[in-house]
């Protein structure tokens, strides 16, 4: 099979919106990271600024800080929309679980708008408890959790079977990029490949921070798996799944990639 073709990409975790987390500082930054992004080949992004739970809980708190990022999104959008021809630019949020009990009635804290939404761990660390439970709740509350780059949890590496608890427990994850060619050091790769192994991996995306040193790594990504003759697996990680999800559906499942180098098998 033939790699992806350029600018069909498609991202759901970056940090673009200006000024209001530890992503793009000012409008010309996130212009100018939105250019990398695609130039890499992506022609779809949802952006997913920082939010935590515990601000859903509060009407006052939560408004306050969604309508700072509608305004820093209506700059974004506008300006990106004048710049960036034929690109797809939507917004979510990467809800951090500081609570049990996130509000994600909100449309504006989830993927696109849809039942999707893109969470994360605190303090990129497994909780010691109930983290399967606050899944579950979240399924049972009518929405779909996507958990964002499970290779990189404090002590993953130990216990690898926690990521197949999360997934029976109703999330579905989303590893970054960068994990596969060494940007977050040589355990968060080492998880990454691990979980593609076994067939874990929902989707792949940037989550880029949007600073000037930092770089997309879709260009790696890409090489890693077409020397493992595993175009399939890129294709459905990259191209078909994140556009799923900001469609609302299921992925479809991606075969594990062997570590021998073949595409298929565990």
């Amino acid at each position: 099979m033939k790699p992806i073709e350029p600018g069909t990409a498609v991202d759901f975790h970056s940090h673009l919106m200006p000024g209001v987390d530890d992503g793009a500082r000012n409008l010309a930054e996130a212009l100018e990271a939105i250019g990398r992004m695609v130039g890499a080949g992506i022609g779809r992004i949802c952006t997913t600024p920082h939010l935590r739970a515990s601000d859903t809980r509060d009407p006052a708190r939560r408004e306050r800080r969604l309508s700072g990022l509608d305004r820093a999104w209506d700059r974004l959008s506008r300006a990106a929309g004048d710049r960036f021809s034929g690109l797809t630019l939507e917004r979510g949020c990467e809800v951090c679980l500081d609570v049990s009990d996130p509000d994600l009635s909100d449309p504006r804290i989830r993927l696109a708008g849809t039942a999707f939404v893109l969470v994360e761990w605190r303090r990129l660390q497994i909780p010691p408890r109930k983290d399967e439970e606050i899944l579950r709740r979240i399924r049972a509350a009518g929405y779909v959790p996507v958990l964002a780059h499970p290779e990189r949890y404090g002590g993953i590496r130990r216990d690898t079977e926690v990521a197949g608890r999360w997934r029976a427990a109703g999330a579905y994850l989303q590893v970054n990029q960068g994990s596969l060619a060494g940007r977050y050091g040589r355990e968060a790769q080492e998880v990454a490949c691990k979980l593609l192994s076994y067939g874990w991996v929902d989707y792949l995306s940037s989550d880029f921070h949007a600073r000037p040193h930092l770089k997309v790594y879709l260009a790696e990504a890409r090489t890693f798996f077409l020397e493992r003759s595993a175009s399939k697996q890129l294709g459905l990680l990259t191209v078909t799944n994140p556009s799923r999800v900001l469609k609302g559906e299921t992925p479809l499942p991606v075969p594990p990639l062997s570590r021998s180098g073949s595409g298929t098998g565990p």
